[in-house]
């Protein structure tokens, strides 16, 4: 992806709408594309439903911005951090935002946002709508953000016994489709040399311009060269880039 681990990014997080759980996994996530330095989250903290942010909020320095509800079935901390977001827009002091909400209403946000020039990297659940997700650069599913399988050391008659501790991202999230297989082939048919190789950077970068929820970790795999390997319909040349060691990975049609 097209952005730069030193850029400054603010944090704006609607509790409504995205689990507690997981938060930290969402920080070490975000620390890839930049560093935080704003982070708030909005709701309206006098209704229980919101009470496991609480503990979370002192862990991880995120400052909580109380929005009272003023009528029933309206929701008004969308709309305090649609306006801080504009807000730190015109402050300059950012180079990207990161929208946490599974809330399509902040489609045109995050449109206004890349309009002016930021980087707008959202993070939600797997029900997210299509239309906020298109509208990001980037965008992560919360599913894949959970730690993997760990192993259990259990004491059984004097005897250490290793068990493995499964979670719920110990399955992808969906099987690889025939459309992403195509997506793969038309994108390396848009860059590729005039020996039909394309370097698997810029096909990552293209993948993701054009669908911008790609994510190999989506399939199972942590990374991008393990997921074309698993697909019998592209080949892979590594290449001696001549610097430590480095290899080259260009990928081909079949």
């Amino acid at each position: 992806m097209e952005i730069k681990n030193d850029l400054k990014l603010a944090v704006l997080i609607d509790a409504d709408n995205v689990p507690y759980a997981n938060v930290k996994e969402m920080f070490e996530e975000i620390a890839k594309y930049g560093t935080p330095t704003f982070k708030r989250i909005y709701a309206d903290w006098t209704k229980p439903t919101v009470s496991g942010w609480k503990k979370v909020l002192l862990e991880n320095a995120i400052t909580p911005i109380q929005q009272y509800s003023y009528s029933s079935g309206k929701n008004a901390s969308d709309s305090a951090l649609i306006i801080d977001a504009m807000d730190i827009l015109y402050t300059g002091k950012v180079d990207g935002f990161c929208i946490v909400s599974s809330d399509s209403d902040f489609t045109r946000l995050a449109t206004r946002l890349r309009e002016a020039g930021m980087k707008v990297i959202g993070i939600g659940e797997k029900k997210t709508l299509t239309p906020f997700i298109t509208a990001c650069d980037k965008f992560i599913y919360i599913e894949i953000l959970k730690k993997p399988d760990t192993e259990l050391v259990v004491e059984t008659n004097n005897k250490k016994v290793s068990k493995n501790t499964k979670t719920s991202s110990s399955n992808p999230i969906s099987q690889i489709d025939p459309k992403i297989i195509k997506l793969f082939a038309d994108s390396i048919a848009d860059i590729e040399d005039e020996n039909g190789w394309a370097f698997l950077g810029e096909l990552g970068n293209l993948m993701l311009k054009k669908k911008p929820d790609f994510d190999s970790r989506n399939y199972g795999f942590p990374k991008l060269l393990g997921l074309i390997k698993n697909i019998d319909r592209f080949e892979i040349d590594e290449r001696d880039s001549g610097k430590n060691n480095i290899k080259l990975i260009y990928v081909k049609r079949k």
